[in-house]
């Protein structure tokens, strides 16, 4: 009989004869289109943003030069979420107070360089708070349209990738990530704004009397007594979220 043996690295975690741990997150934020990589947008207005995804350019093989998730090996001291955040820091400088586990990808042959699992985190930021910078092992980094992703990619990332997005507008559907992309008080249309470019160009967009009714009956917002100043008409009410702080989906980025 064969002894199954656990040993640690000082970089990972390896279990089961060999298996390494890692962790990979998938960065999601709206941004103005053709916004250059280095700019960050002055605010959340939407008016001419898409959804778009972070994607790191590494730096060494295997796959050197492909692009990629940030992530890499699961320390044996720290918990599964803390090495998200550590590998999102060291490889982007990005600091994401809304993450949430997606998957374990785990395909025999998905690392050429061994037996190796993945615990994918997705991630929602809003870059005009949050600046980003090539790090560790990494040649650059750089936001890509959801809609216009390279051709390849390094590892599984590109199917990590494609279920993050298949979960995330799904998940919109019945959960209240919509406000991580929102100041504190909004309108109902930038509100819809925001649900619309998640579900992507190619969704049925709802009717307004429609959207307005659904998320006023969802008890998920609640009408503050300003309205949004500066335009030609009457200026709209503001709104702001009402959040169930124990439900990690709404823990978002703190205003």
């Amino acid at each position: 009989m064969t002894q199954e043996t656990d040993t640690v690295t000082p970089k990972g975690i390896n279990t089961q004869n060999g298996i390494s741990l890692t962790v990979d997150v998938v960065i999601f934020s709206l941004r103005p289109v053709n916004l250059p990589n280095e700019e960050q947008p002055e605010a959340q207005s939407h008016d001419n943003d898409e959804l778009q995804v972070l994607l790191v350019r590494r730096a060494r093989p295997p796959y050197e030069n492909y692009w990629a998730l940030p992530g890499g090996r699961v320390h044996a001291t720290e918990s599964l979420e803390d090495a998200a955040h550590r590998q999102l820091l060291e490889k982007t400088s990005l600091k994401a107070s809304y993450l949430e586990q997606l998957y374990t990808f785990g395909r025999k042959e998905r690392d050429p360089r061994g037996r190796t699992v993945s615990v994918a985190y997705y991630a929602l930021v809003r870059t005009d708070r949050e600046k980003v910078e090539a790090g560790r092992d990494t040649a650059e980094a750089r936001w890509f349209p959801v809609d216009e992703l390279p051709v390849e990619m390094a590892f599984d990332h590109k199917d990590i990738l494609s279920y993050a997005l298949w979960r995330l507008r799904n998940k919109i559907k019945y959960a209240n990530i919509a406000f991580q992309f929102l100041p504190p008080t909004f309108t109902l249309t930038q509100l819809r704004e925001v649900y619309d470019l998640i579900q992507g160009r190619h969704a049925k967009k709802e009717d307004p009397a429609n959207f307005k009714r659904k998320v006023e009956a969802s008890g998920a917002i609640i009408e503050t007594n300003e309205r949004l100043e500066g335009g030609r008409h009457r200026p709209p009410r503001l709104y702001r979220a009402v959040l169930n702080e124990q439900e990690p989906y709404q823990r978002g980025p703190e205003s």
